[in-house]
């Protein structure tokens, strides 16, 4: 009898756990103002070069938060960069807002080049990430935009093949 009950109290905590990491995962509301914010940002490029937000508007958009620091960040990077590549010529645009800094940036990308825009968020992306729902401010964090500028989906953690198929439906 003891066994049993120690059994099912870990069974217990074990669906305890799970449902606290799930619900503490997820995307929570998006702050009204979230996306003006989004789109009045003029941020560089790791070379310097600006990256006006704006200049996204109006077509499908995948907004990536992501890190070089974070692996898997990195691991999903070439799944978006072959995303962007399969999707562009259907008005896709992918952007990485780099939560770093710039000279890490750079040097990343001599090794994994992205034919997508990257720019600069810095520390202050973190902020910009939970004004779109990632309360956590964990990272990798994905936003899709659809060409009406709606958020049509919200990802906290690596993308999967799964995600990015079901994106590509909304261009």
């Amino acid at each position: 009898m003891p066994r049993r009950w120690w059994l099912g109290a870990a069974a217990a905590a074990g669906l305890a756990g799970v449902a606290t990491a799930w619900w503490r995962y997820q995307p929570t509301a998006i702050e009204p103002s979230a996306l003006d914010g989004l789109w009045a940002l003029t941020l560089e490029d790791p070379t310097g070069v600006p990256v006006a937000l704006s200049s996204f508007r109006g077509k499908p958009l995948v907004v990536n938060f992501w890190a070089t620091w974070c692996p898997p960040c990195v691991e999903e990077l070439p799944m978006l960069n072959a995303f962007y590549g399969e999707q562009r010529a259907k008005g896709w645009q992918v952007v990485g807002l780099a939560v770093d800094q710039p000279a890490a940036v750079r040097t990343f990308l001599q090794r994994l080049p992205l034919d997508f825009p990257v720019a600069m968020a810095g520390l202050g992306g973190t902020d910009l990430a939970k004004s779109l729902g990632n309360a956590t401010g964990g990272l990798p964090f994905t936003v899709v935009v659809d060409a009406k500028g709606a958020i049509a989906h919200r990802k906290l953690g690596k993308v999967s093949a799964d995600d990015l198929k079901l994106w590509a439906q909304l261009g």
